[in-house]
């Protein structure tokens, strides 16, 4: 029985480590094309007859000529920023009053919010398009942060309210006897306490934004506003392409949600914990 035991164990071990090499074998791919000169892995990155490490399709691609990925950058800053803080905060008051106040047809209201998740992108692409052409917010990142914000609010409405529930009523109960207002409560008691969801929807929405390149191929069209994700495949020319550039282009992209995850680590694991167990 032991030794089915441990052979089960074994094997479930291995598939794990199986799926979890298969899974960062392309990161390990573009980063090893990213360090190397282009004759170097012309004929593939998994080639190290020569390996001489250097820095500079970083600088090409963080300055190319044309579709510079610093420009794109501060972009992309423009835009997921606002889009993050706006289904943030609206997300949060619509969340709270779902969690806490009773009013008619509230079930309802949330179970459309629920169902607007199943609403594919495309379905919305032209009716959005004809919008923001009429409303003269076509190719501006008011626009842009606009539609990301408003897909974002359910999914925002839904996290925080799973949240709110988890929190004792009685805490806020207690501040009630002793006056406090229903603003009160919510900003001075169960706001701080809902930090870690706070933190982990930020961190979840920040990197969608960021990556989101459907939204910004539609609704961005001039070159010099680009976002970095719409610089990053016009770095490929039309007869070469520079592997060694894109790849260090697509690793200066994911770095920055990279970097936003292990500045939140703590917060959004704790966010994340108490929205499953109990939402």
């Amino acid at each position: 029985m032991n030794v089915l035991k441990i052979l089960k164990n074994v094997i479930t071990t291995s598939i794990i480590w199986l799926v979890g090499l298969l899974w960062t074998l392309p990161l390990m791919g573009i980063l090893m094309a990213s360090i190397r000169p282009y004759s170097e892995i012309i004929d593939g990155w998994w080639r190290f007859e020569k390996f001489n490490f250097t820095l500079e399709n970083f600088f090409k691609a963080w300055n190319h000529e044309s579709f510079p990925i610093r420009i794109g950058f501060i972009n992309s800053f423009i835009v997921t920023i606002p889009s993050t803080i706006i289904p943030l905060i609206i997300g949060a008051l619509t969340g709270y009053g779902f969690a806490r106040f009773k009013f008619p047809l509230r079930d309802y209201f949330f179970l459309f919010i629920v169902l607007f998740f199943a609403v594919p992108f495309q379905s919305i692409a032209i009716p959005v398009f004809r919008i923001l052409q009429a409303t003269k917010l076509l190719d501006t990142y008011i626009g842009l942060v606009l539609v990301h914000s408003s897909w974002g609010i359910p999914f925002a409405t839904l996290f925080m309210r799973n949240f709110f529930l988890t929190i004792p009523i009685q805490i806020e109960e207690a501040a009630k006897l002793d006056g406090a207002s229903d603003f009160q409560i919510f900003y001075k008691i169960t706001l701080p306490l809902s930090l870690p969801a706070m933190a982990s929807f930020s961190v979840i929405q920040f990197t969608w934004v960021w990556s989101d390149f459907f939204f910004a191929l539609l609704y961005i069209l001039s070159p010099e506003k680009y976002l970095a994700t719409q610089c990053l495949p016009l770095l490929k020319g039309l007869y070469h392409t520079p592997w060694d550039l894109l790849s260090a282009a697509s690793v200066l992209l994911m770095s920055v949600p990279l970097l936003i995850y292990a500045l939140f680590q703590k917060y959004f694991i704790r966010g994340m914990i108490g929205w499953a167990i109990k939402g």
